[in-house]
């Protein structure tokens, strides 16, 4: 996968020399560059920005430095082009899924009071990392691209682990334990103990129902529910416990 990035700071973006993203482009599985938008700014001082029509706080970035910059890059009809801005639809576990099946991804990376209203024609795709306000999309970026990229086949080690997490199955993951098997006495639950595949897949199974259930009930609200979890939800709803 080849990931393009358009940045007025491109080392902020180091971390992607760093761990699976590291890996994964000494592996020639990903392809990571950027571009400085302000190599095609208007004038000699490097202005990308200016104030907006009508007045108001801030500054816009201007239209030409982002457009110029993605003209350069000859991209093909069908690479998603991202415009990273809080008014965006949120990033999802979904979107990320998706993305891991494109050739090449390039994301604009936001700055200032925002952008230059004409610039969205240009893009496919406008996604926000959530509903607050960062002081770049520099950092929403790099999250969304190691999201994504940690989807790849082969860019994490075990596979398994990636079908467990968290979302995948659109629930939160169900607790996990390691040694020691007694912790200032709390123990690891005995069916992990057991050797029994079949008890401690439905133990996870429902264990991660119940975590989602307690933490994230607006998760199961768009959720067809099995006959099982809504005898799970029942159970939960009745139980002093969750």
């Amino acid at each position: 996968m080849k990931v393009k990035v358009l940045t007025l700071f491109p080392q902020m973006f180091s971390p992607m020399n760093e761990s699976l993203m590291k890996t994964a482009q000494e592996k020639g599985i990903l392809e990571f560059s950027t571009y400085d938008f302000r190599d095609f700014a208007i004038n000699k001082h490097g202005h990308v920005d200016d104030y907006p029509y009508g007045g108001g706080a801030g500054m816009l970035l201007r239209p030409e430095p982002i457009v110029e910059c993605l003209e350069s890059l000859s991209l093909n009809d069908k690479t998603p082009i991202i415009l990273v801005d809080p008014i965006g639809k949120p990033f999802t576990q979904s979107m990320a899924q998706e993305w891991a099946t494109k050739e090449e991804l390039v994301f604009i990376c936001g700055h200032y009071e925002g952008f230059d209203e004409r610039i969205r024609s240009y893009v496919t795709e406008e996604v926000s990392l959530g509903d607050y306000v960062l002081t770049n999309g520099e950092l929403p970026t790099m999250v969304m691209i190691d999201a994504t990229v940690r989807l790849i086949p082969e860019v994490v080690g075990n596979a398994e682990s990636i079908v467990s997490e968290s979302f995948q199955d659109h629930l939160l993951e169900y607790p996990q334990y390691t040694r020691p098997q007694n912790f200032r006495g709390q123990e690891v639950p005995d069916v992990l103990l057991s050797g029994h595949h079949e008890r401690i897949d439905q133990w996870r199974k429902k264990e991660s129902f119940k975590r989602t259930a307690k933490r994230r009930p607006d998760i199961l609200t768009n959720r067809s529910l099995s006959i099982e979890e809504e005898q799970w939800l029942e159970e939960f709803n009745n139980s002093t416990q969750i």
